[in-house]
């Protein structure tokens, strides 16, 4: 399994940026991600400037949100969204587009799930379990699904 460095994987949205600025060929990987990266102009600044954000540090505690992981997580979510796994996530993710009428906003509900299921795992010292995720999906839905 490919697992990049925190460095690579920043470099990723880096060199997408910078390929889409110089119109060049983009991966199928880099297409994906020169998604994300359209839907953050607030990230624009950022991906100009690799040398001073590559090994910057985010943490908890400023208050900031780390670019690079919100950008991740939406990757993420598109990779869940294209082999429907967890499964149920796609019927989850249209009823919020529906809900919420807006593509950008359901999937920022997702991803605070997304990241609540991570963060629990990580308290617990367990894998991620679906299980949270979908049922925080589903309170939001006001479902119990």
């Amino acid at each position: 399994m490919f697992k990049p460095s925190r460095d690579q994987a920043r470099q990723l949205f880096f060199e997408t940026w910078r390929k889409y600025r110089q119109h060049e060929i983009l991966s199928g990987i880099e297409t994906i991600a020169l998604d994300v990266i359209l839907l953050h102009p607030e990230y624009h600044i950022i991906l100009d400037n690799p040398e001073r954000y590559l090994t910057r540090d985010y943490l908890p505690e400023t208050g900031e949100i780390n670019p690079f992981l919100h950008m991740s997580m939406h990757l993420a979510l598109s990779e869940q969204l294209s082999i429907d796994q967890p499964r149920g996530i796609c019927d989850r993710f249209s009823r919020l587009q529906k809900m919420t009428g807006d593509d950008h906003i359901a999937a920022h509900h997702v991803l605070e799930c997304l990241a609540e299921m991570i963060w629990q795992a990580q308290r617990n010292d367990t894998a991620p379990d679906a299980s949270i995720y979908l049922g925080c999906l589903n309170r939001r839905l006001g479902s119990k699904d």
